[in-house]
């Protein structure tokens, strides 16, 4: 019997009785055809590789992230509590040692999902890599986490989430969002006061091949895990970096995810976008899994490979190294970049409209993030959308100190409820949530 170098535990869940349309990208049929494939390849009888059930999250799990509005019961459907779920029981299989790594195969999707949920945006309506991070924080302590999001969409969602905290790297690499949705994601994108340059962009031009993306790998993303040498990887793992995804335009191939797999060596894997149902997805986890499963994934390729189709120009290859270059300068240079940014300001303000496609609703939001010497920072949003919801959100840092948590209640206590649709108060040091109307 084949036996797994490394024991994998793999979570799936293909959310049934959740679709934006019977004919949308973004259904069931992503996971069924992936499903169908690993068990005609013998997957579940090789030793080490065992499959999990998901567990459904609770409404506390995601107030630890989100500001639902109105709240979580009213608008997070059940389908995205066990995706959630399914991503928290992979970082317990490992935290708990039933398994080394963990491949959480599930939808929805959840990396588009913002600190403030109005409705579905990106197909995404929680993050459910930040419901994980922020589970296992709390039962596991608080550890120094890495995302790496290989989705060609950024993240721009677990961006906003980890903005301002330097305990959670965040490097998002994806097609450059001038040619794609979430129009986000360039390289001055760099986090908050309390964190500045541990929030970095990887912006790549359409065409990019197999090379392009394994470049950055080895010349960017492992010499700053590994100056950054965090207690957990997790892959933010889309696959519509493929060159035959209808929604995007790069030349990634099934070879190359596993290689990027082998190479980035993730500790949990939470499947993100990938819309080529047929083509590619069904190759792409085939590959992933033998990958983080210490297995040779040399013969996966999809049938209608060839190398021209994912061929990289000489343009597009020098434009990557410099671009490489630029990033990494960011990198080393981030507190003296950091110093001259923020240095005699007591607290920054950043502007954003987010455009949540599926329910066609605009926001504005202002967001408030206090300097300080003691802590990460008390961070005050300020959200309107242009149904006439007003809310006021109130996050006390896990490092909060006690000038921060006192600003924090005493902003929540005395804001008058007729001057917002809600009220909200997210208290990371207690693990306490409040909201009024």
């Amino acid at each position: 019997m084949l036996k797994a170098k490394k024991r994998l535990g793999l979570v799936f869940f293909p959310a049934f009785d959740w679709q934006i349309s019977p004919t949308h990208p973004e259904r069931e049929e992503r996971l069924l055809y992936t499903m169908d494939q690993l068990k005609e390849e013998g997957i579940f009888d090789i030793d080490g590789i065992e499959l999990f059930n998901p567990v459904i999250a609770t409404e506390k799990d995601i107030n630890r992230v989100h500001f639902c509005y109105p709240d979580v019961n009213t608008k997070v459907p059940k389908s995205h509590l066990i995706s959630a779920g399914g991503a928290i029981r992979a970082a317990e299989a490992v935290l708990n040692n039933e398994t080394e790594k963990s491949f959480a195969i599930v939808r929805p999707p959840g990396h588009h999902a913002h600190r403030i949920v109005y409705g579905d945006r990106g197909f995404c309506i929680i993050n459910i890599e930040a419901v994980m991070v922020e589970y296992i924080r709390k039962k596991y302590g608080n550890k120094k986490i890495a995302i790496i999001d290989t989705d060609c969409h950024h993240g721009d969602g677990t961006q906003d989430i980890y903005w301002n905290d330097k305990d959670t790297l965040f490097i998002s690499l994806h097609q450059d969002g001038r040619t794609l949705f979430p129009g986000s994601g360039f390289q001055d994108e760099l986090g908050g006061p309390g964190a500045f340059g541990y929030n970095l962009n990887i912006p790549l031009p359409p065409n990019t091949g197999e090379e392009g993306f394994l470049y950055v790998l080895d010349n960017l993303i492992l010499p700053i895990l590994e100056e950054y040498k965090p207690d957990i990887i997790i892959n933010s793992a889309g696959q519509d970096n493929h060159y035959t995804d209808p929604i995007t335009n790069m030349n990634f191939t099934a070879q190359g995810y596993g290689k990027l797999n082998e190479k980035l060596n993730p500790d949990i894997a939470v499947l993100e976008g990938g819309y080529s149902i047929e083509g590619a997805l069904p190759y792409i986890n085939l590959g992933i899994i033998l990958a983080m499963a210490g297995l040779d994934y040399s013969k996966v390729k999809e049938p209608d490979y060839t190398p021209e189709k994912v061929s990289q120009s000489e343009e597009i290859t020098k434009y990557i190294k410099r671009l490489c270059s630029d990033i990494y300068s960011n990198w080393k240079n981030r507190e003296a970049l950091a110093e001259k940014l923020f240095k005699d300001k007591e607290y920054v303000i950043r502007n954003k409209r987010i455009y949540y496609d599926t329910d066609g609703i605009m926001e504005n939001q202002e967001e408030k993030i206090k300097v300080c010497s003691s802590c990460s920072g008390l961070i005050i949003i300020k959200s309107k959308s242009d149904r006439g919801d007003k809310l006021l959100a109130i996050i006390i840092p896990r490092d909060g100190c006690d000038s921060c948590i006192n600003k924090g209640y005493e902003l929540y206590k005395t804001t008058q409820k007729g001057k917002f649709s809600k009220i909200y108060l997210q208290d990371k040091v207690n693990d306490e949530f409040f909201s009024k109307i």
